[in-house]
């Protein structure tokens, strides 16, 4: 297949059409992954991604995101970063500017930020907030952490107690969640994945899902095809899914069978949070296909013929 091609997740289909458009120009799969997840993470509608994603157990948005060059194999990811509500150019600038590094976090991620000039935001919205409260009704955790000097009194090991114990208990909502994924392939054939989120919801402080762990949640190679998880990040971390769906594409299998054997890694692994997990990959000519764990999954597709995202079902894996 020849021409510009760009594919995303559910909810991912919000940018699509401005970064077909700007496909058409000739420009960078980059600058269009870039412009297409930047539309995800503004979405307010959308509490796993961006602005009004569901805060951790203690009430603060923390946002991942990954973005992968297929021509050079550069990549650039940051992780648990507050206060900005586009990680996914944090990422962009580690790759372009940081080249020693492939990965910030936490405080070093948000002054590299800062450094770089990219603008700062309010991440929680009034929405997202009702939601965690809601969320946390039976037995809140939800008071601000004691100072430093009152960390080790019984009150405050009662309450790192509590937390844990919270977090073990929470779960996200029922239907399409999680990580926004989005592939594109440029005029020029060169392969671009980002990815971004606010990760699981009511999670533990400082949790790194499989979004910002190349080879994990985001792999990209022009010579084999690229890759990007979405759901149970835990289970896509412990199987290297990205990559491994980018090896057998390699291997010359068809995208399809690509990303089920990437997921039927996952299958046999002991997990007593398992919740569904779901893959896309793009191979060199454009050829793209999406699976899923869960039942009536799906993700968007534009190219140079279509006037708008399309629909496209992503394949059981079967159990």
């Amino acid at each position: 297949m020849s021409g510009a091609l760009i594919i995303a997740s559910e909810r991912g289909e919000v940018g699509l059409a401005e970064a077909m458009e700007l496909l058409r120009t000739g420009a960078s799969a980059m600058d269009a992954v870039e412009l297409a997840v930047r539309a995800a993470e503004a979405n307010l509608d959308d509490h796993y991604v961006g602005v009004g994603g569901i805060p951790n157990v203690l009430g603060e948005v923390e946002l991942d995101a990954s973005i992968m060059d297929g021509r050079t194999r550069a990549a650039g990811a940051v992780g648990a970063v507050r206060g900005y509500p586009h990680p996914i150019t944090i990422a962009r600038a580690v790759l372009e500017h940081l080249p020693q590094h492939v990965m910030l976090v936490g405080d070093g991620a948000e002054r590299f930020a800062a450094d770089m000039g990219i603008p700062q935001g309010e991440t929680l919205t009034d929405e997202a907030r009702r939601i965690w409260r809601e969320g946390l009704q039976d037995g809140s955790t939800a008071n601000s952490p004691a100072d430093d000097e009152d960390r080790d009194s019984e009150g405050e090991r009662q309450y790192r107690e509590a937390a844990a114990s919270l977090v073990a208990r929470m779960a996200p909502h029922d239907g399409p969640w999680g990580t926004v994924n989005v592939i594109a392939r440029d005029r020029a054939g060169d392969l671009c994945v980002g990815v971004s989120t606010s990760g699981y919801p009511w999670k533990h402080p400082g949790r790194l899902g499989d979004s910002p762990l190349i080879g994990a949640g985001n792999y990209c190679d022009n010579r084999r095809g690229a890759a990007a998880c979405t759901g149970r990040g835990e289970l896509a971390t412990r199987g290297a899914c990205a990559h491994t769906a980018v090896v057998h594409l390699g291997m010359g299998a068809e995208p399809v069978d690509a990303v089920l054997a990437a997921l039927a890694e996952t299958a046999d692994m002991p997990d007593r949070f398992r919740s569904a997990l779901s893959m896309l990959v793009v191979d060199p000519d454009g050829r793209h296909a999406g699976a899923s764990t869960r039942p009536g999954a799906t993700y968007s597709m534009m190219d140079e013929r279509t006037s708008g995202p399309e629909t496209c079902e992503r394949t059981l894996l079967e159990s």
